[in-house]
């Protein structure tokens, strides 16, 4: 979000620029501290299975206004509630993505999955959902948090974030600033997701079963994947983890007479997915056909997929329009609790009121004023300021803008601090950056029961503010943690 337009910054938790012999002597001390507590990823660029980097970060904890901290972190088991139910309406998700599975192939053929097992009856009616809601600051007028979007599938970051935090406070020590650590709040973000995996194993009620990560080909945050493996072990040491692959389940998987899910020798108690949530990761149809064996499975899945598709951008806009919340919460009180976060979405449909053809001509006038986002996860896909208008221009007549959504864009204050890449020769200069929140929940149950619903921990990724895209992998940002200011 590189518009800075009426961005005040935020205060810095350390004084700033530090001097460069002081610098350089606690960048290695950070490195290397990284590094032995796993804060890791492989290097996509040159990969090689037995060499790992330190994952991005950000020198010192980032400044974070603590009642928006607070508000994001209240609000989040109500939103938890609320995808559960969005993904147990057949109806809603039906109606509101039939013009999106028109145009969108990836889209349409999760949809022919959820339309399947659906029709065919869900042989597990439990589903685990491990979210992330995503915050920008908005600094026009007042600072507020608004929601980026809900993560359904495959959120990522709780082992590496809650490292990053310890990070954090060693380095204040290092600094002789214990005073602030107070600051920094506790996460607990690895240690709540994996216990909603235990949870939903011992639902499935078999000791032997083990939990089956769906991971990529080709793994490059490994680290926080193995992070949460590692600690499911620790925790419970009746618990197997295996990986595999889409295209292993497809070769190596089968579903039994009573449609248990069996990899190998062993029966799945659970699935969770660190993958397919984007086209490339189904390569052939044999991916495709390992999904629906999955979904048809008696396995309890994270995500299922009504809960996958609970998440798509066409999805979350839709909840955005006014009444439709109040569909599923009667109380007034929590309704603007959760209108409160929401921030501008709108429908590019071509509809009978004619809502679609108004954004866009909205859009056309002022285009630096909204992000476009297709139905896809993963980042690097969001388009902003003149390609906005280059785009809707593109497809305004076609039936492909049905397949996006236009999304207000938040203008998020500045910060200064030190943003470290592996390899970057740039990094002892201070930069203008901007973060983004997730906070982390487990929800657990099925249409009629839920039996587990909290919040659990949170993520900060911080990216210069000239760049758009601030993913971790696929994007510029860094890993960080909230320092809490009022």
């Amino acid at each position: 979000m590189n518009d800075t337009m009426n961005l005040s910054p935020l205060e810095t938790c350390v004084k700033l620029p530090l001097c460069f012999k002081e610098l350089e002597e606690v960048t290695d001390k950070a490195k290397d501290w990284l590094l032995m507590h796993g804060a890791c990823m492989r290097c996509r660029e040159h990969l090689d299975k037995d060499e790992v980097r330190f994952a991005p970060f950000v020198l010192f904890p980032s400044a974070f206004p603590r009642k928006e901290f607070e508000k994001a972190r209240k609000v989040q088991t109500i939103l938890n509630e609320l995808t559960h139910q969005v993904a147990h309406d057949h109806n809603f998700i039906t109606e509101t993505l039939k013009s999106t599975v028109e145009v969108d192939d990836f889209t349409a053929r999760l949809f022919g999955i959820y339309e399947t097992v659906h029709a065919e009856g869900f042989k597990q009616s439990i589903s685990l959902g491990l979210l992330r809601s995503d915050y920008l600051l908005h600094n026009l007028h007042e600072t507020n948090i608004m929601q980026v979007e809900m993560n359904t599938i495959a959120s990522s970051f709780a082992g590496i974030a809650t490292t990053i935090t310890h990070y954090h406070r060693y380095i204040l020590k290092e600094l002789e600033c214990e005073d602030k650590l107070k600051n920094i709040p506790e996460n607990h973000a690895l240690s709540g997701l994996c216990e909603g995996l235990i949870e939903a194993w011992k639902l499935y009620n078999n000791k032997r079963a083990v939990i089956l990560f769906i991971i990529e080909d080709t793994t490059i945050n490994i680290c926080d994947q193995r992070f949460h493996e590692f600690l499911i072990r620790e925790k419970n040491s009746s618990i197997k983890v295996i990986r595999k692959s889409l295209g292993q389940v497809a070769s190596e998987a089968h579903l039994n007479q009573n449609q248990d899910l069996i990899v190998g020798n062993s029966t799945v108690a659970v699935v969770y997915f660190r993958s397919g949530y984007e086209p490339a990761q189904y390569p052939t149809e044999h991916e495709w056909s390992a999904r629906l064996m999955i979904e048809r499975s008696s396995a309890i899945k994270c995500p299922s997929i009504q809960y996958h598709l609970a998440g798509t951008k066409k999805v979350q806009q839709a909840l955005a329009v006014k009444g439709t919340i109040e569909k599923y919460f009667k109380d007034r009180s929590i309704v603007e609790k959760i209108r409160t976060v929401f921030t501008g979405l709108y429908s590019l449909d071509f509809d009978e009121n004619g809502e679609g053809e108004k954004a866009v001509t909205m859009a056309l006038k002022d285009p630096g004023r909204f992000v476009l986002k297709p139905q896809r996860e993963g980042g690097g896909n969001n388009i902003y300021g003149k390609d906005v208008l280059t785009q809707l221009k593109a497809m305004r007549d076609s039936k492909e803008r049905t397949a996006w959504i236009l999304m207000d864009r938040i203008h998020p204050p500045l910060q200064e601090n030190y943003l470290i890449r592996p390899g970057n020769t740039d990094e002892l200069k201070t930069q203008n950056l901007v973060s983004e929140l997730g906070i982390y929940g487990v929800i657990l149950g099925d249409s009629n029961e839920v039996k587990i619903n909290k919040q659990v921990g949170h993520v900060l990724r911080t990216k210069p503010a000239s760049s758009d895209e601030g993913g971790i992998v696929a994007g510029a940002g860094a890993l960080d943690s909230p320092y809490l200011v009022q």
